[in-house]
């Protein structure tokens, strides 16, 4: 009996522990299950897939679309990263406070937007090796007194967009005992403020922004100056997702060959060296030295093949100085070259092989915005018309259909040059480019660029250069 008992008992132990292990063994399973795929065979996937996404912001400094093609610092490392794993290239632009969630939802296989690596960011991502260095710069109007210390910044009002690490640099400063006043705005990006320094819009005359892209927009708004560190230099690096460890070592390879080979160097000197040159204001002495001097060699082609397209050739010296101020060497960080600043897909398809010479530079140029001209058949009035092709010439066509479509939402005549020159800054506001086709674009510059060469175009018909 005692013998039958204990053999019940042993039973009983040898059930339980099998009906246990039967659930670890289910409970483990199914916790695999639960575990997402690891995220370092990311990189298998965008080699098996042959594309690799690019989450990333739509401004002048990461990406955006200029003359119909895209362009930006961010972009073009992100698009010789993609060369260099043999896969194409995805942009995503979500805009700046949705792309680390952008990353964390499996959207965008890296964020490359000049990120500043932080502690609080390496917790909720993976960091490459930094590639650059920037310091956070106090920006002013180049009518105020420069600022030589921290100390002395009480008394400047400073705006800075909200949720930015400038917003949390100063709210800093504030706490270390120095009284600064602060303005923060929900819908400005940094560049737009930037801009509203440099015209001081509104008495915003102070900001503050990173080095690089305080530098990059000086070509645009040679108003600001640059002036004293708010912070200690920091550093940028794309992310990608926590464990993604593959793609990261393949991304810190690929920063090595390219600082290695000058690629990098390269590209930033594209975007950040040359400070004096880009967008500039030139005064009416130097543009009557120019036309005196530089002009007549030019005339009788300008006048030719002017009249080829309809324009009033005093428009295209007026374009053409704009430009180049009559170089026929002159070549832009972007790449376009010579009289009329003609990129290489617009002398390809006006069918000039050879757009350094510069009377085919001429033929380029001028030709290929009396192609555009044709598309804008909607504007009635012939000057209206030159202007929405100028814009285009300037900024890229597509921009401009957005802008007139801004105008048609607005309730403003989109044929009407004065209707879209009020809506194309608005590209530069998230809250309107993220609704458009086209994105960002540097919506100020071909406002500025028409009326400049407008002005010129009424100096030389004043002048009553002959035609001969």
């Amino acid at each position: 009996m005692r013998k039958s008992v204990t053999t019940y008992f042993l039973f009983i132990i040898l059930l339980s522990m099998i009906i246990s292990l039967t659930a670890v063994c289910v409970y483990i399973q199914r916790q695999s299950k639960s575990i997402p795929e690891p995220t370092q065979t990311a990189l298998a996937r965008i080699i098996k897939t042959g594309t690799i996404r690019m989450i990333t912001d739509n401004n002048s400094n990461s990406y955006y679309i200029y003359r119909d093609r895209p362009m930006g610092f961010e972009y073009e490392l992100a698009k010789e990263f993609a060369a260099f794993l043999q896969v194409d290239l995805e942009v995503i632009a979500p805009g700046w406070d949705n792309m680390f969630s952008y990353l964390d939802m499996d959207r965008g296989d890296f964020v490359a937007a000049s990120v500043t690596i932080t502690e609080k960011r390496e917790k909720e991502m993976l960091f490459t090796q930094p590639y650059m260095e920037v310091e956070q710069k106090f920006i002013y109007h180049k009518s105020k007194l420069p600022v030589k210390k921290i100390s002395d910044l009480p008394g400047r009002t400073i705006h800075v967009s909200r949720n930015t690490k400038y917003h949390d640099q100063i709210l800093q400063l504030q706490k270390s005992g120095i009284q600064i006043d602060m303005v923060v705005h929900d819908d400005l990006s940094t560049e737009e403020l930037i801009r509203m320094v440099s015209d001081n819009e509104n008495d915003i005359s102070y900001t503050v922004a990173d080095s690089n892209i305080a530098s990059l927009n000086r070509r645009y708004y040679p108003d600001i100056c640059i002036g004293i560190s708010l912070h200690s230099r920091e550093h940028l690096g794309w992310a990608v997702r926590n464990g993604n460890t593959a793609l990261s070592d393949k991304m810190v390879q690929f920063f090595d060959i390219i600082r290695h080979n000058g690629f990098l160097n390269k590209i930033y000197e594209k975007y950040y060296g040359h400070l004096e040159t880009g967008f500039d204001y030139h005064d009416l002495k130097a543009f009557h030295e120019g036309v005196g001097a530089k002009l007549p060699k030019y005339q009788k082609a300008i006048i030719r093949e002017s009249e080829k397209h309809g324009f009033d050739w005093r428009i295209i010296a007026a374009v053409v100085y704009q430009e180049s101020r009559f170089d026929p060497k002159a070549r832009s960080y972007t790449g376009v070259r010579g009289l009329m600043q003609v990129t290489e897909q617009a002398a390809a398809e006006m069918g000039i092989k050879n757009r350094r010479d510069p009377m085919q530079n001429l033929k380029a140029g001028i030709g290929y915005l009396g192609f555009l001209y044709r598309k804008f058949d909607s504007v009635n009035d012939p000057l209206e018309r030159t202007k929405f092709a100028l814009a285009s010439y300037n900024v890229g066509y597509g921009h401009v259909l957005d802008a007139q479509e801004l105008a048609k939402q607005q309730g403003k005549n989109a044929n009407h040059w004065a209707s879209v020159n009020e809506t194309l800054p608005l590209l530069t506001k998230s809250r309107y480019y993220s609704k458009t086709k086209y994105g960002y674009a540097r919506g100020y510059e071909p406002v500025r660029y028409i009326e400049k060469i407008f002005m010129y175009y009424d100096i030389l018909k004043q002048k009553e250069y002959s035609e001969g």
